[in-house]
């Protein structure tokens, strides 16, 4: 149980939030929380419950801010623990993204892509040498709400980051995950619609298929190969749609 003065401080610094840009709200709160209780290495944090109910978002929410936070490092769950902070942390320090010049959306997509190109081919080459079947399982379940929403809505933004992640994650290399989270921001821009277009990069739909089954099949260069099908797609949707 928290002591009352634990209490005190959580509810002061962690209020609920209003709805927009949930997960960012609550990184923000999680790491002005954590800095005002002074919190230090090997300190644990309130459990899934509690920051649910001080916040008033759900469940999912509140595991993806956690991952994030282990992608970067500073935090680790421990099964029938909790979740224990590594690093102290501020709401100075974990957003330090690299920066865009957003004076063209055309042109900060295809800097963004160089980098996205490297990074992905090689994260998927990666995940295919080292993946686990519990990888597999994840990345299989996102791809097929990736598919069952595209196909209900026609594009699945949301989705097919999530598929993505999933995908670095199998990597088991936390660099991967940590350079996207420093990125994230300027990589968002990719399942945002850009250029108010539902159907950029739609035809790249069928090749996460092709990408999941050269991962299963342990297929490093079709691995690649896929990856760099999806993007180049990507690539000339940023050329087509910004005329």
């Amino acid at each position: 149980m928290m002591s009352d003065q634990f209490e005190v401080t959580m509810k002061s610094a962690l209020t609920p939030l209003p709805p927009a840009d949930r997960g960012r709200q609550v990184t923000d709160s999680l790491a002005a929380y954590i800095q005002q209780s002074a919190l230090a290495a090997g300190d644990r944090l309130p459990a899934e419950r509690e920051l649910m109910a001080a916040l008033g978002v759900g469940r999912s929410t509140i595991r993806e801010v956690i991952r994030q936070f282990q992608a970067l490092g500073v935090m680790e769950t421990r099964k029938g623990s909790g979740t224990y902070l590594l690093k102290p942390i501020t709401s100075a320090t974990i957003h330090m993204p690299l920066s865009v010049n957003m004076g063209s959306l055309r042109d900060a997509l295809l800097q963004t892509l160089e980098v996205r190109r490297g990074i992905e081919c090689e994260a998927c080459m990666a995940a295919a040498r080292r993946r686990t079947k519990d990888d597999l399982r994840r990345i299989s379940e996102t791809l097929v709400e990736m598919e069952r929403v595209h196909l209900e809505k026609g594009t699945a933004g949301k989705e097919d980051l999530a598929f993505h992640l999933a995908i670095y994650d199998a990597t088991h290399n936390p660099l991967f995950r940590q350079l996207l989270e420093q990125m994230r921001e300027a990589f968002e821009r990719f399942w945002d619609t850009p250029f108010d277009r539902p159907d950029f990069a739609f035809r790249s739909f069928p090749y996460h298929r092709t990408l999941y089954n050269a991962i299963v099949a342990q297929d490093t260069e079709a691995a690649r190969r896929e990856t760099i099908k999806i993007l180049d797609i990507v690539e000339e949707d940023i050329k087509e749609m910004s005329k």
